[in-house]
C-alpha cells in the first residue's frame, strides 16, 4: 500500500465512516478515487486533511466528509445521469462516476475544464463529460438528469438548472444565509421542486448562486 493510499483509507474510516456515510458504492469510490491527483499542486500532501480545499475566490473542492454526506442523502444508483455543477478539477465527477451511469461536469474556469478532462481520462473516468460553462446555466443539451449536484454554496437556486432535473430527479446544494448553510435535498413532482434540509454544512457561495443584492440610495 502506498503512503496516498493508506491516507485514503484514513480519511474514509475516519471521516467519512464517522459521518454515518456507509453506503458501499460511496466507500468503494471514496477509497478507489486518488484524490492528491485532483487538487493544486501546493496541496497534494495534505489532499486528505478534512477540510475544503481552495481553487480560486469562493470557490473549493468539498472536504471528504461533506461530499460523501451529500452523495449518500442523494441516493445515487448505477443508472443515474448527474450534473455536477463547479466540478473544479474533476475529483467530485471522478467519485460520483464510480456510482452512476455517466456524470456531465460542468466548470466556467477554461484551464480548470481542460486540465480536469486530462485528469479524469487518466483515471479511468471514462463516463464523465467536461463542459466548459457558466456554472448557472449548467448544461442542458446533455439532460434532463436524474442528479444535479452543486459544488458550493448558494443563496438561490437558478431556474434554468431546476429546468434539467426529470420530473422525480432530485438536487443538492448547500444554501447559505450569512456564516450559516444548510445541506437541503429537493425532490422534483409535477414540475416543482420541494426542499427538505438535511444537516447543517458551510461553503463559499459560488459565483452565479448569490442573490443579487436590490440597489437603494
Amino acid at each position: 500500500m502506498t503512503d496516498f493510499e493508506a491516507r485514503r483509507r484514513m480519511m474514509v474510516d475516519t471521516q467519512v465512516r464517522p459521518a454515518d456515510v456507509t453506503r458501499f458504492p460511496i466507500i468503494d469510490a471514496m477509497l478507489t478515487v486518488p484524490r492528491e491527483d485532483f487538487v493544486p499542486d501546493a496541496y497534494r500532501e495534505t489532499a486528505y486533511v478534512g477540510e475544503h480545499i481552495p481553487v480560486s475566490k469562493n470557490r473549493v473542492i468539498l472536504e471528504p466528509r461533506l461530499l460523501g454526506k451529500i452523495l449518500d442523502a442523494l441516493d445515487l444508483t448505477s443508472g443515474d445521469l448527474v450534473l455536477d455543477i463547479g466540478s473544479a478539477y474533476g475529483y467530485s465527477a471522478a467519485v460520483i462516476a464510480h456510482i452512476a451511469q455517466a456524470v456531465v461536469a460542468v466548470e466556467s474556469d477554461e484551464s480548470l475544464a481542460g486540465e480536469s478532462q486530462t485528469l479524469l481520462i487518466e483515471t479511468g473516468a471514462d463516463n464523465v463529460v467536461v463542459e466548459e460553462s457558466d456554472m448557472a446555466l449548467g448544461a442542458a443539451e446533455h439532460g434532463p438528469y436524474d442528479v444535479i449536484v452543486v459544488e458550493g454554496g448558494v443563496e438561490t437556486m437558478p431556474a434554468g438548472l431546476i429546468d434539467q432535473l426529470k420530473e422525480g430527479g432530485r438536487m443538492a446544494a448547500v444554501f447559505c444565509e450569512g456564516a450559516l448553510g444548510t445541506l437541503r435535498v429537493g425532490y422534483k413532482h409535477n414540475g416543482k421542486l420541494t426542499w427538505r434540509d438535511e444537516f447543517n454544512a458551510f461553503v463559499p457561495v459560488m459565483p452565479g448562486f448569490a442573490k443579487e443584492t436590490a440597489f437603494s440610495l
